[in-house]
């Protein structure tokens, strides 16, 4: 069975290289966006945390509706690759929308800026919403699927350095001495380099044609099910809580560099650091999800990390520059964690929903992961700038922080982050579903299938052969 799923080398590398443009410009959104609406703009962080909250919950529905939309359908080219090939440039091109800076006064800006974010999910929904749900539907291998999310989050880690040094290149070091012309230059590039893996996904992959023939499901029973998923709402949980962290840094950690250890000159180094150090930790955790489980590997990896953020919020402007490097070397270990192994628990769930009902809705189950994305960043994202707000930080370029706002950029980087990742272990604790379970599952759903395809065919069902329980 494992020698038959073994997926080829550039069927992962081509599959995997579509998440460098989601990743590089939901990175870019991340960690820029905040700082480039504070400083360059001039808006409060309260009001920022306005317009994010606003655009991220409009687009709830988006993932619910793709992920039913790309479940219904066929066409030759397959159930989820049609959506990549004609939404890769609509993507690219909504992107540079966040980006510019028009006259509009503050409450124009407040609608501009709403408007623009939900035009940009709307659309980026449109396209990685059917390139996740490939994962399960590319490979039912238990190990493969950790293998092929690895290769997905290398690609997704490269994407979010480049997020950091596109940026540092074009607008520069400093985003109080920004201009809004180089950051418009910086979405354009980014835009353009966002779309064209995409197509590549699209060249390089095939769907399973077996489940093309599956049934066309219905709404609300594929939502149903997926609530009724134990393995799944957990696996859900654990994504929820990392991400929610991942967010909560990602989007504060420029302020960090400018304003605790005012390290702004050496900010790619310290970026390098941390994603380069994530790349090459990965295959440790495929080996750690092989030769253990991924909820335990899981739970070691995002507990080391928690530690490390709290010790970085001792940092101080006179800390030695090596030991920061160090630090940031020691969270890459952890950011690898917590981006490869919650992606690689989901696909799991879909075999458990298979071998339970007879059905699978692998669009509906990551239209609901995604979801839960924006919910947490929705949530995540707004509160760290509510935290900022409350503790009197300064908007404005070249604006002096007062003591109060410090520590509010020590709080949203530190205990907030390692607090969602002590919840994601707490969760992974209880994860129902290992790796002789999922093995036992896929076989007997082999031979379920292989009894569907001979009664089609008007054969004699293989021995073995059994309904959905």
């Amino acid at each position: 069975m494992e020698k038959r799923e073994k997926l080829p080398l550039l069927t992962n590398i081509f599959y995997g290289m579509g998440d460098f443009g989601f990743s590089m410009n939901n990175s870019i959104i991340t960690a820029f966006f905040s700082i480039f609406m504070v400083t360059v703009v001039g808006m409060p962080p309260g009001l920022v945390a306005i317009i994010l909250f606003v655009g991220r919950s409009w687009d709830f529905v988006n993932d619910l509706m793709v992920g039913y939309i790309s479940d219904r359908t066929r066409t030759k080219w397959g159930r989820r690759r049609p959506f990549l090939l004609f939404g890769a440039i609509p993507f690219g091109l909504s992107f540079m929308l966040l980006w510019l800076s028009p006259d509009f006064g503050r409450t124009g800006l407040i609608i501009y800026y709403s408007l623009a974010y939900i035009v940009y999910e709307a659309l980026a929904t449109f396209v990685y919403m059917p390139y996740f749900a490939l994962t399960p539907e590319l490979t039912s291998d238990y190990d493969e699927r950790t293998k092929l999310t690895s290769f997905r989050m290398m690609f997704n880690i490269i994407g979010s350095l480049t997020a950091y040094i596109l940026p540092l290149l074009i607008v520069g070091n400093n985003w109080d001495l920004a201009t809004s012309r180089s950051v418009l230059m910086m979405a354009v590039v980014a835009g353009v380099i966002a779309a064209v893996p995409i197509f590549g996904v699209f060249a390089g992959t095939r769907e399973r044609e077996e489940y093309q023939k599956e049934d066309v499901p219905r709404f609300w029973p594929s939502l149903k099910a997926a609530f009724k998923n134990k393995p799944f709402m957990f696996g859900a949980l654990m994504y929820l809580a990392t991400w929610m962290a991942i967010v909560v840094i990602e989007s504060n950690l420029q302020f960090f560099i400018l304003h605790i250890i005012q390290r702004q000159s050496q900010n790619l180094i310290i970026m390098v650091s941390i994603f380069v150090t994530a790349i090459f930790a990965l295959p440790i955790w495929n080996w750690v999800s092989k030769n253990w489980n991924k909820r335990l590997a899981y739970i070691i990896g995002v507990g080391f990390w928690a530690v490390v953020m709290m010790m970085l919020i001792t940092m101080t402007p006179e800390t030695p520059f090596w030991l920061i490097v160090i630090l940031c070397v020691m969270a890459g270990i952890g950011v690898s964690a917590g981006q490869v192994l919650p992606w690689a628990i989901i696909p799991d769930a879909i075999e458990w929903e298979e071998w339970h009902t007879g059905e699978r809705n692998e669009g509906m189950f990551y239209s609901l992961v995604t979801l839960l994305g924006k919910i947490g960043m929705a949530i995540a994202q707004p509160l760290a700038l509510l935290v900022l707000q409350l503790t009197n930080f300064q908007e404005g370029q070249g604006a002096i922080q007062p003591p109060s706002a410090l520590l509010g950029i020590r709080l949203v980087v530190g205990p907030i982050p390692a607090l969602l990742l002590v919840a994601g272990i707490l969760i992974a604790i209880f994860y129902p579903l290992g790796r002789k379970q999922h093995h036992q599952m896929v076989e007997e759903l082999g031979i379920r299938r292989a009894a569907r395809i001979a009664e089609r065919a008007g054969k004699k069902p293989l021995p073995g052969a059994s309904k959905p329980v």
